[in-house]
Parts: C-alpha cells; structure tokens; sequence
C-alpha cells in the first residue's frame, strides 16, 4: 500500500453528498459517502438490486477524485481517459430501502493504475455490508494507447511529482 501526505480538498463540493474526508499526513488517501438507499434502486423485497453497489462505489470514487483534484473532466482535460479494466464486488449483507450507507473509497495503488478499494457499511453499526475493488489504466485520449505507467499529471495531483 502506498502512503502519501496531506491531499487539499477539492474548493467546490457543493453537488456532493456528504463527504468525509481523511488526508492526514502517514494515512491513505480516502474519501466517504454518505448516502441513502433510494426506492428505485430496490427489488420486491426492499434490497437493493446488486447492481447499484457499483453506482455507490462510483459516487464514492468521484469524491476521491475531487479531493485530489484529477476528476473526470480534469482528466479528460489532461488528455487521459482511466476507463475501468476490473471490478470486483463481495456482498456480505444487504442494503435495503431507506438505509443510510457508508460508502468509502481507498487509494490502494498509483504507479501503473489506479487501484482503488470500497466498502460500504451502516454508519449506525459500522455493520460491513459490501467491499470491492476497480482497477483502471490510463489511455491517452489522443493515440488511444495504453499508458504502461501513470502519467505525471496523476503523481502531479497526490504531490508526488519531482
């Protein structure tokens, strides 16, 4: 695991669910969610449908991408698309209608692809419902070939650049 300083909250979370946020210094940088578990995302028995998970991890994963400042249309700008390559998801116990749920995403790796880690809990039991991991590469926009290690534009965001 990769350990990095203090990350600067991104000046604009207004459209955010409520974020917390842990860049301190010695601690991954991470970024949680709270949200609620909507009707629409339900089956008949009130459990969310085990697709949707991955729509909060992604809620959770824009959050980390705000934090450190490289969200999609930043990346976009800097001439790389970090299309998702894997996913993997373990549901452990169900979220269901109207819950509130603690979703949080981790930076597990940066050098070769971004790496990052999901778990959603119940914030009032600190129950695990589900965990996962996305694993996406860098492409650049304008050849569309794969980037073998991360641009300097990624390290640049985490403070990592020379």
């Amino acid at each position: 695991m990769f350990y990095i300083g203090t990350i600067p909250k991104s000046p604009d979370t207004s459209t955010l669910p409520e974020v917390i946020s842990q860049p301190m210094e010695n601690t991954p940088v991470s970024a949680s969610v709270t949200l609620q578990v909507p009707f629409h995302d339900v089956d008949m028995m009130c459990v969310a449908w085990h697709g949707h998970y991955v729509k909060y991890f992604e809620v959770a994963r824009c959050a980390l991408l705000d934090q450190i400042r490289y969200n999609y249309q930043e990346m976009k700008d800097s001439g790389y698309a970090w299309p998702v390559v894997d996913l993997k998801v373990k549901y452990v116990r169900p979220a269901r209608f109207g819950q509130n749920i603690k979703v949080t995403c981790q930076l597990k790796e940066y050098e070769n692809r971004l790496v990052l880690s999901y778990q959603i809990t119940d914030p009032q039991t600190g129950q695990r419902l589900t965990k996962g991991e996305t694993t996406q590469v860098a492409v650049n926009m304008s050849t569309g070939e794969l980037q073998l290690v991360s641009p300097p534009v990624l390290l640049e965001k985490l403070g990592l650049a020379s």
